[in-house]
């Protein structure tokens, strides 16, 4: 029974109150996907087909938990009915239940023909709006499920409740594993229903405004409410000064973080004479370290900062509101050219914030943007979710090089090493620092493994973990900012990604009030020396550069085609990912080399002859 006891108000009605410390550094539920299997009803059928249809939920049920992790390495939540669903009632109970677990996503499992329509009950299907489906229906011959997963199917369509479907091209073994197409989708499909319900009721950060007029850095607050089902917390970038001044931040964290910052090889080509604000190189190291910590403080909170006694010991005056934080998965800093023009640029922040690892050590990636790129920074969330945590990498899609632009350049010719050219990836200093690194090279066998199979490998490992934080310091360098750009100074990490490394890019667009995606597929390539050498001298030699190439198309096909001046990357190839997180949010994808067979919509797409801006424009943004 539930518990109707009357709050204690005096009890609750306390003036003093404290920094709350929870179990997880972002609040919220995490993310719950129900399996619900489904069978015939009727007296005899019914206990035909029990035994069986168990066998295979406990299969998917296996497969998920073991397979798809958050982005701190821990398990989603996988419940599953009560009982087997073959009606109305039996659909309200499990429907109870689920919703006393939190679920954001439901699916569906049957052997044999059920009555679909029935099994929805008045409720139009288990679950809400918001939920994700999938209905996954055996492809065998003694009690066929295509016969209820199609009648289910054809029923959600027609009362427009997207559901994806999975059907196995071959009659499958029901006493060996799921197959691989089988497995593949339903892990597709976990992946990014998972994500879907964690990204609803968190925060993207705005530290400042519109960096240099890039509109890219216009926070739409509607399009991450109706899209994505989260709010937006803006912020003046006085707030980074106010607090440096005041003293209000763990100064035992920020030394800890300049010792860190100083086992990476440091250039310091500036004098502090040339610098706006006049820091000695000292002074500036300590500078961006500081802001780094009060970014993290804005977007998570510090119960530190809470504490009246560690504040009156650091010279701070607590404040329990100010410690909170805004509970942000996601944020940005304006930097250029307000903040950047007096003050020290952001380098040091967004490239060790979004890195997989700080002083801290190995942890989960914190998404920070460039320029307050809002729109990169929300394919850099999606793609750090739906990874399992992977460090995505900003930058600018700088340059496109064709092989005779090289060769003409350089007298060489890389014809055979990037037929379709490259794009030049570098910004200044906001890459994470594990792409100075091939995380695939760190772990056995990966050459037959998803990205999210190497990350959950590392995850686990403590000494790879340490490898790669090896790795990455070792191969970077931070170097002072070009004060033609930044007269405020800064440091700049300085790397070159290695070649031959599976990569996607991707990019968020506005059109209107329309949300669209741009997902390509492709490569790290490593150029030979003299050319590698040029290109950064002739760009900007302190910055971080990673070179790439598209698979199918061109590099002039991609930088023509892509949005803005800014793009996301992860490693590995993750755009099947990408379209059906899409699908699942109703945002249509605008350009793509990822292969057909890989792409994985809602049945309903069909009936919009697949065409991606019908059915989207039909359903409509998620949260409307």
């Amino acid at each position: 029974m539930s518990c109707t006891c009357r709050p204690d108000f005096k009890k609750l009605a306390n003036p003093k109150r404290s920094f709350q410390e929870a179990d997880k550094t972002i609040l919220g539920q995490v993310p719950t996907i129900a399996i619900t299997p489904v069978s015939d009803g009727r007296r005899g059928a019914y206990e035909d087909n029990v035994i069986k249809t168990w066998a295979i939920v406990e299969k998917v049920y296996d497969l998920i938990k073991k397979n798809v992790k958050t982005v701190d390495g821990g398990e989603i939540n996988v419940v599953v009915a009560p009982e087997i669903v073959y009606g109305a009632r039996t659909a309200a109970r499990a429907q109870a239940y689920y919703a006393t677990q939190g679920v954001g996503a439901n699916i569906w499992v049957g052997r044999s023909w059920s009555y679909s329509d029935e099994l929805m009950g008045a409720m139009m299907g288990i679950g809400s709006t918001e939920w994700q489906q999938c209905a996954y229906g055996l492809n065998q011959t003694d009690r066929p499920g295509a016969v209820w997963l199609k009648a289910f199917t054809a029923a959600m369509d027609e009362k427009k409740r997207p559901i994806f479907c999975v059907y196995s091209p071959d009659l499958e073994d029901e006493d060996g594993p799921l197959n691989d197409f089988v497995a593949t989708r339903l892990l597709r499909f976990a992946r990014c229903a998972a994500a879907v319900a964690y990204l609803r009721g968190k925060n993207y950060l705005s530290v400042g405004g519109v960096a240099m007029g890039i509109i890219g850095s216009d926070v739409r607050r509607n399009m991450f409410l109706n899209y994505l089902g989260m709010g937006t917390v803006s912020v003046d970038m006085s707030i980074i000064t106010g607090r440096i001044k005041t003293n209000f931040f763990d100064p035992e964290e920020v030394k800890k973080g300049l010792k860190f910052l100083r086992q990476f090889k440091r250039v310091h080509s500036n004098k502090p004479s040339e610098r706006r604000t006049g820091m000695s190189n000292d002074e500036l190291e300590e500078f961006t370290i500081k802001m780094s910590c009060i970014v993290k403080d804005l977007m998570h909170g510090n119960a530190k900062l809470a504490d009246a006694a560690y504040g009156k010991k650091c010279g701070f005056v607590a404040d329990v509101e100010y410690a909170q934080g805004v509970n942000a998965i996601a944020a940005g800093t304006q930097g250029q050219r307000q903040w950047t023009d007096y003050n020290p640029n952001f380098d040091v922040t967004e490239s060790m914030l979004n890195s997989s690892f700080d002083w801290d050590g190995f942890r989960a990636p914190y998404v920070v943007a460039t320029e307050n790129d809002s729109k990169n920074g929300l394919g850099m969330m999606i793609g750090n979710i739906l990874t399992g945590g992977v460090p995505q990498m900003f930058a600018d899609i700088r340059t496109n090089w064709t092989p005779a632009s090289i060769k003409k350049a350089t007298g060489v010719d890389v014809s055979k090493i990037c037929p379709n050219g490259i794009i030049d990836k570098r910004n200044s200093g906001a890459a994470a620092l594990d792409y100075a690194v091939d995380i695939f090279k760190l772990v056995k066998g990966s050459e037959k493994m998803s990205v999210n199979e190497v990350w959950n490998v590392i995850k686990a490992d403590k000494k790879l973990q340490a490898k790669l934080m090896e790795l990455a310091i070792a191969n970077t360098t931070y170097m002072n900012a070009a004060l033609t750009y930044f007269p405020g100074d800064g440091l700049s990490s300085h790397f070159t990604t290695p070649g031959g490394i599976p990569m996607t890019s991707y990019r968020y667009n506005m059109v209107g009030d329309l949300l669209t995606c741009s997902v390509v597929e492709g490569e790290s390539v490593a150029l030979p020396k003299k050319v590698a050498d040029h290109i950064s001298k002739v760009t900007d030699p302190t910055w971080p550069e990673t070179y790439w190439t598209p698979r199918d198309m061109t590099s002039h096909e991609y930088m023509t085609n892509i949005g803005p001046n800014h793009d996301g990357s992860s490693f590995g190839l993750v755009g099947a990912d990408f379209i059906t997180f899409n699908a699942m949010l109703r945002i249509p994808v605008d350009m793509t080399n990822v292969d057909k067979k890989d792409i994985f919509r809602p049945t309903m797409w069909q009936r919009f002859g697949q065409d991606d801006y019908r059915a989207c424009a039909a359903l409509g943004p998620m949260y409307m």
